[in-house]
């Protein structure tokens, strides 16, 4: 049977204190720049749950502040995102920290593949690698997507290195939509991108709002 699916609330660092009483099954935060080290230092006693560390998605910014926020880290940690401009940077200190890494690649079975074969080969075991196909649900068209994230699963029955959990970052396009902009209906847009790659068979979850964090609670 499979598990069930781990909903991921996430936040920037320096508003995470909102998020941090809510009821997720990991909390999630990003991080800007360098200052951001001191809120860390000052967040994760206090927080109970485990943690995922996202970086901004800007290539240079991640090769440099990743790494070092990775040390900071007191607990096995999900760490987001690696691709193939930065793993070579990231790779060796998630593995150092026993972490978990997120592999973020265009909707893409055999780059996914490809991308999981270079890392493993730098010494990252395969049960530390967690599939990003780098889709937000509604937000390039929903019917593509799942039959990237749905096709991973079924070779993933046969191919050690498509056997890795899947990630989606639900709301990340939506929330760039004009639609948007109405709090509302954001909320709206993130519950439907979120179930929507449920059904596909996303293992972890990343939301934003605590509302939408409710709803698929209360799905399960």
């Amino acid at each position: 049977m499979k598990d069930k699916v781990k909903y991921i609330l996430e936040a920037p660092i320096k508003s995470a204190e909102n998020i941090l009483e809510e009821d997720c099954d990991i909390t999630g935060l990003i991080i800007e720049e360098e200052a951001d080290k001191e809120i860390l230092k000052r967040l994760l006693h206090r927080i109970q749950k485990p943690v995922m560390l996202r970086c901004t998605g800007d290539d240079a910014k991640d090769k440099e502040l990743l790494p070092q926020f990775i040390e900071l880290l007191d607990r096995e940690s999900i760490i987001a995102y690696a691709n193939e401009n930065t793993y070579k940077n990231i790779v060796p200190s998630v593995i150092k920290g026993n972490h978990k890494l997120v592999i973020r690649t265009p909707i893409d079975i055999n780059l996914a593949k490809e991308m999981n074969i270079l890392t493993s080969d730098m010494g990252l075991p395969l049960d530390k690698i967690i599939i990003d196909t780098d889709i937000g649900g509604l937000g390039y068209g929903f019917e593509y997507g799942y039959s990237i994230m749905e096709k991973i699963k079924l070779e993933g029955e046969k191919d050690k290195y498509l056997n890795m959990p899947l990630i989606s970052f639900a709301a990340e396009e939506t929330a760039k939509t004009k639609e948007a902009r109405d709090e509302k209906l954001a909320t709206f847009l993130e519950i439907s991108s979120a179930a929507g790659v449920k059904a596909s068979g996303a293992d972890y979850i990343v939301l934003t709002k605590p509302e939408a964090l409710k709803t698929m609670k209360e799905l399960e």
